[in-house]
């Protein structure tokens, strides 16, 4: 029973997806100061929070789990080039839906 509370592969994968689905829907060469560029990364995260919601609702999750969520789309993230302020708040945007 202890140990169900540390499994964390679930979260720990949804993570890496969900991090993958921005990396492609969201290229590292879109200036940031762009219209366009706001009004699609105002769409693409709609898409991720529905993503994030159905994910919960069929997930229990705990700190640990919702940790090693945030912890694996933020390093995918970075893996991925992106500047380091700008997915500490994607990754701050991720944690307040979870």
């Amino acid at each position: 029973m202890l140990l169900s509370w540390f499994n964390a592969k679930d979260a720990h994968q949804f993570g890496g997806e969900l991090a993958q689905f921005f990396i492609g829907q969201m290229p590292l060469d879109r200036p940031s100061k762009d219209k366009k560029f706001a009004t699609k990364t105002q769409n693409l995260l709609l898409q991720m929070d529905r993503r994030v919601q159905q994910f919960k609702a069929s997930h229990k999750l705990n700190i640990y789990t919702r940790a090693r969520l945030g912890n694996q789309f933020k390093w995918t993230l970075k893996d991925a080039g992106y500047d380091e302020a700008y997915l500490e708040e994607l990754t701050e945007w991720l944690v307040e839906r979870l």
